[in-house]
């Protein structure tokens, strides 16, 4: 591969055929760290947290409501025809892969919306929850459209791959009812606005936004020793259930976005930041007795600090005391965390697999670490290194295209300059990484062996096919391909594209070539 194109596929998101070939690599990588806009239109004109939130807010009061009359338990099923509770209808939630022709339709740039699901019957408590999430599905829907469309068009492509990168570092999953609308939101407020700025900034944002708190549950968590927890050791629940200590987002900010997997922490240290992040709650959304019983005021979806839930005392967390009171004891973890060397190592180590291989190059993995301990945490200072190291520009690819990867560099491939939300969400769905749905709080893998499988490359040639189908004869693979790939394009590639028997043959075969399936 030439620079330029390694600058454009492997750096970037993939060649567009109306842009110019960049004639100094390099020097255009380093300009795009000042020009990256955080919010891009397509982003800016999508529902924040606070209407995504306001749903949540209302769907509970809603449901809360409803006890309080005692109509929560399901009705005997009505009649045809017979009056439904308000817009109770009931809609699949996003992630979900859609079958058959379903999924064809979805798929194709400009598709019509999917077929309403059949309205629910009976329960008013379940109409609500199912009115909330089909508001917070079009939510997401919309959310993921915006996230394609910026990418489009974007002329700091590299700026946004990080960004890309950064969401799947600290992975929020939809699988939750409560952070469908709220996954597009964590990536448009807590991780961009950051991109250029401390890693120790990023970390605060993301930890603090609703997405993260709601997803690893620690809006529920309560300090046993705190005033909420002594009032509920005197009043237990019925079933014996116990309000208490939640550790997942402890354990996640150690295992997975700070220090990285088996490092320099133990079980102890899990729990005791466990008990400093107690207090660390979501406004206006919570649910159940521990969120009654924090009393928090503000808009629905604000970060707040709940005192009443929160753990006294001192901390002991990895050999340093931290004997901050309330709200800042857990930020002075966290600010040790985020500079941390065992930090600087997990970070420095995923960015060199990102753009190096699969096997990071350790002597780009002490680099990166070095710039990370010396600057602490300064990310643009670390993208500067992966421009200038050389184990970036081997021209032998390093990479095979994730589902994501491939989906926007495709379209950009066409020149398209937006896509119909729902055929975005669709194709991703088919071939196998529904956005913001990881299904674990480690992200989606970023190795080949994970989406090189014979039956993911078969559904990118069933895409690849439709979307040949769909540009007809308009788009002349032949002369497209040297556009994409400057200086890059093998003589088996060439030859391909050469014997196609039709256009659309051509486009196909381009769309699954080595070229475009690897960066």
């Amino acid at each position: 591969m030439a620079d330029a194109s390694i600058a454009l596929n492997r750096f970037g998101l993939g060649a567009r055929p109306d842009e110019s070939v960049p004639a100094d690599p390099k020097g255009w990588l380093h300009r795009q760290l000042e020009a990256f806009e955080p919010q891009p239109a397509a982003i800016g004109a999508v529902p924040g947290r606070e209407k995504v939130a306001g749903e949540l807010a209302d769907c509970y009061e809603q449901q809360r409501m409803l006890r309080q009359q005692g109509i929560t338990r399901r009705r005997p099923a009505a009649a045809p025809g017979a009056a439904l509770p308000s817009g109770a209808v009931a809609a699949p939630l996003p992630g979900a892969p859609a079958e058959g022709a379903a999924t064809a339709m979805q798929m194709a740039p400009g598709a019509p919306p999917a077929p309403a699901a059949p309205p629910i019957q009976g329960n008013p408590a379940m109409a609500a929850r199912r009115v909330a999430g089909q508001e917070m599905r079009q939510d997401y829907v919309d959310h993921v459209g915006a996230r394609i469309d910026a990418a489009l068009l974007s002329p700091t492509p590299f700026a946004d791959r990080l960004a890309h990168f950064w969401a799947n570092h600290f992975a929020v999953s939809i699988d939750k009812l409560q952070v469908i609308g709220l996954a597009g939101p964590l990536e448009f407020e807590a991780i961009r606005p950051h991109l250029m700025g401390k890693f120790g900034d990023m970390v605060n944002a993301v930890e603090r936004h609703p997405a993260m708190l709601l997803y690893l549950d620690q809006a529920v968590s309560i300090g046993p020793n705190s005033t909420a927890g002594q009032f509920a050791q005197r009043r237990p629940r019925p079933g014996g259930n116990k309000l208490g200590l939640n550790e997942n987002l402890a354990r996640e900010i150690m295992e997975l976005h700070t220090l990285g997997v088996r490092s320099v922490y133990t079980q102890a240290d899990v729990t005791e930041f466990a008990r400093a992040l107690t207090g660390w709650t979501v406004s206006g959304i919570g649910r159940g007795p521990g969120a009654r019983m924090a009393g928090t005021d503000g808009r629905p979806g604000e970060f707040v600090f709940a005192e009443r839930l929160h753990e006294p005392g001192e901390r002991t967390i990895i050999g340093r005391r931290y004997g901050q009171g309330g709200e800042r004891q857990a930020q002075a973890v966290l600010d040790t965390l985020a500079t941390h060397p065992a930090t600087a190592q997990h970070i420095a180590t995923k960015l060199a697999r990102h753009f190096a291989g699969d096997t990071p190059p350790p002597a780009l993995v002490a680099r990166l670490q070095a710039s990370f301990l010396k600057t602490g945490g300064d990310l643009p200072s670390l993208y500067r290194v992966l421009i200038d190291s050389p184990e970036c520009w081997t021209p032998a690819p390093v990479k095979f295209k994730t589902p994501w990867e491939w989906s926007v560099s495709t379209y950009r491939a066409l020149g398209l300059k937006q896509v119909q939300p729902l055929a975005g969400v669709g194709l991703l769905n088919q071939l196998g990484q529904p956005t913001w749905k990881p299904g674990s709080p480690a992200g989606y893998d970023d190795i080949a062996a994970s989406w090189a499988g014979p039956d993911a490359l078969l559904r990118r040639v069933e895409a690849a096919e439709r979307f040949a189908t769909r540009a007809g004869a308009q788009v002349d693979a032949r002369s497209l391909a040297p556009k994409l790939f400057p200086a890059a394009l093998t003589p088996a590639t060439e030859q391909a594209l050469a014997r196609a028997e039709s256009p659309g043959q051509g486009l196909a075969l381009l769309l699954v070539s080595p070229e475009m399936l690897r960066r």
